[in-house]
């Protein structure tokens, strides 16, 4: 069938409230490069939405994956468990940062993981309400979206959020939120919102994803890490974007010399295979009574054979300098777009995790959400895959593969470029 084709049967079979930005459907790829049932050949800078660290099909994995089919595809872990997850859980807790014993709990996705990190810790503290942050984004399940700090498109449909979730101004400089303006935010909260003696968690994502890519500096972390300490409140880092070596570390707190409580981590975690874990403490980990956690699917055997050749692949193939280096790039790139387009601010990165901003002018610096949605379709036209996002919607980011060859990251980098031409000049 051809794109068309199965562009018709979507409209006819699948719910319109999952639409897709790439007006093509693919069938085959190689670490950043796919191609779609028509043969058209495109680069891939979203990563499946940062799924991809290491590639489309990286070998070592793909490797992994088939020998794990071959002798045990599904038993569920909480009926008979398997090697696979109990070593996956070792090298998490292994990973994550943080002295004294730790414990991991392996489920489906991302959404799945803040869910369970929001039991663990109402668990933990016999409290109930959490607080996030403006522009987050936490999933797409009741309680992730009562988190997430962006209502459209996510949760503007829906009806109630379930309660006792409050929300901070998330510190952004750019958009003139001190470091200070986010914890006075905080303690006023505490005075007329939610007492901090009931507060179970602060959730944070250490660089925002949907957001825009705004990290929160060391000195914030450090000073929210004393805050949650003096009120006996979990910390939790939601690292489901930002983990797996996006930022040049494994994970990205460990830019800012703080250890959280408990971590979420899925989408590069398996490479393209559906897996996510929290991470945490033992003394909270283990708050909750047998049969408390867990899932139907939740540490699939193939899954975490995958995830087990991605920690592996990372260590051997030097994945975090990969990505320090992808990241200067970058860098060098943006302040050449700067300099060249007077629609291009703020380019920013933690390793490769990089973004910038379009704007109509940097005098102002009022967002271009129109320009920002042109250049990523002007850049599929043009055989990229590109990803926009920010609480202003006017935010490029890129989630190139960290395995990406010189050529074909070039490739797309003068794609963008063109674009931008085509589309201010």
């Amino acid at each position: 069938m051809n794109n068309q084709q199965l562009s018709d049967l979507k409209a006819r079979y699948v719910a319109k409230g999952a639409p897709h930005m790439i007006s093509a459907f693919a069938e085959r790829a190689e670490n950043a490069e796919l191609w779609d049932v028509e043969g058209n050949r495109y680069i891939d800078f979203a990563g499946g939405i940062g799924v991809l660290n290491l590639g489309h099909r990286h070998p070592k994995v793909v490797e992994a994956v088939h020998a794990q089919i071959d002798k045990l595809m599904h038993s569920c872990a909480t009926v008979i468990p398997y090697a696979p997850y109990v070593q996956l859980c070792q090298k998490l807790c292994e990973r994550v940062p943080g002295a004294g014993e730790k414990r991991a709990l392996l489920v489906n996705s991302g959404a799945e993981a803040v869910e369970n990190a929001v039991k663990i810790a109402r668990a933990a503290t016999g409290r109930s309400a959490v607080i996030a942050f403006d522009g987050s984004f936490h999933g797409r399940t009741m309680m992730t979206l009562a988190l997430t700090g962006k209502v459209l498109p996510y949760k503007h449909d829906f009806g109630p959020m379930p309660g006792d979730v409050f929300r901070a101004p998330f510190p952004n400089a750019y958009h003139g939120i001190s470091d200070e303006d986010s914890l006075n935010a905080l303690n006023k909260l505490f005075k007329t919102d939610v007492p901090a003696h009931r507060v179970a968690a602060i959730l944070i994502e250490p660089v925002q994803g949907e957001g825009g890519f705004y990290q929160a500096s060391p000195a914030f972390m450090q000073a929210l890490r004393t805050l949650c300490d003096e009120h006996g409140i979990l910390l939790i880092a939601d690292e489901v974007q930002s983990g797996f070596a996006r930022t040049g570390k494994l994970f990205a707190i460990e830019h800012t010399g703080v250890v959280p409580d408990l971590l979420t981590t899925a989408k590069s975690l398996a490479d393209g295979m559906p897996l996510a874990a929290v991470v945490g403490k033992a003394e909270y980990m283990d708050a909750s009574g047998p049969g408390s956690l867990g899932g139907t699917y939740g540490g699939n055997p193939v899954s975490c054979t995958a995830a087990l050749s991605v920690i592996e692949a990372i260590e051997e193939e030097d994945i975090l300098a990969k990505s320090v280096a992808l990241g200067e790039r970058l860098a060098e790139r943006f302040k050449h777009w700067e300099e060249r387009f007077p629609n291009v601010a703020h380019g920013r990165h933690v390793g490769a995790m990089a973004a910038f901003e379009l704007v109509k002018d940097r005098t102002s610096n009022e967002p271009e959400a129109a320009l920002t949605k042109a250049l990523t379709q002007r850049a599929a036209e043009k055989g990229l895959i590109l990803l926009s996002c920010g609480f202003y919607a006017n935010t490029i980011r890129i989630l190139v593969p960290l395995t990406v060859s010189d050529g074909v990251f070039e490739e797309g980098l003068a794609i963008i470029e063109a674009s931008l031409a085509e589309l201010t000049l």
